[in-house]
């Protein structure tokens, strides 16, 4: 007799600041797409009430999680609290994405899919099948530069290796330092992949269409696109020593 098979415990994390008018619609469709997956909004004390408003959906869903923070402490810390969350409650695999519909939750199935191949899979942008709408030519150069940059120095062959829209097989992550990662801002997704590569991770690139976001504001600015670029050069030259990871 087949013993029946294991259902991968799945978590989706949104990092959040400001986007009540988008969470509340961006969970039911999360769930519309992968009923069984828990979701944990990590909120840095979002003046709009968006933590504030996911408590209120959690009374009601055993699914929804939320972790408050303080306040704005960087994109990367955000990601990496939701990596501990993911690990201490012993999930299988953890998927997180932009909370503003710019990562649209028609692809999750997808990326679970890949996860049969991968420990790695990256919604992707820049293969066949992906792309981008909504942006102008200023945004298409410095995504498509800070990539080019990411591979040169930190020996990524993925060809997205700036976006957020993944899911990680948690035990790899598991056998990272979270604690050495050195990115607050935007240079934590060149970063954690670099990370995952020198684990030995495997990785699968499925085709999204990155879509502007639906309600609010950008949260990108140059400040911190110089400091990524800094960072990644730093992350080089452990590459090229083989420092450890």
């Amino acid at each position: 007799m087949t013993p029946p098979s294991h259902t991968p415990r799945v978590i989706i994390t949104l990092c959040t600041y400001n986007e009540r008018e988008n969470i509340e619609r961006l969970i039911p469709e999360i769930h519309e797409n992968v009923p069984n997956a828990d979701v944990l909004v990590i909120d840095d004390n979002s003046p709009d009430g968006t933590g504030d408003f996911v408590d209120e959906m959690a009374k009601s869903d055993s699914r929804i999680h939320v972790l408050h923070r303080a306040g704005k402490q960087g994109l990367g810390t955000a990601i990496l609290a939701g990596f501990r969350y993911g690990i201490e409650q012993g999930y299988d695999f953890l998927i997180n994405m932009d909370a503003d519909f710019s990562h649209h939750p028609r692809y999750l199935p997808n990326l679970l899919a890949a996860m049969e191949r991968a420990d790695v899979a990256i919604g992707s942008r820049y293969v066949v099948g992906g792309g981008v709408e909504g942006w102008g030519w200023k945004r298409h150069f410095m995504s498509q530069g800070i990539n080019g940059y990411a591979r040169l120095f930190l020996g990524l062959k993925t060809k997205d290796n700036s976006g957020s829209y993944r899911c990680y097989r948690v035990s790899k992550l598991r056998e990272l330092n979270l604690d050495k990662v050195r990115a607050r801002g935007y240079a934590f997704q060149e970063e954690i992949l670099y990370r995952c590569r020198r684990v030995d991770c495997r990785f699968e690139e499925s085709p999204i269409v990155f879509e502007d976001r639906r309600y609010g504001e950008s949260k990108i600015n140059w400040k911190e696109s110089v400091s990524a670029l800094w960072i990644i050069f730093r992350l080089g030259l452990d590459n090229l020593m083989r420092v450890s990871v």
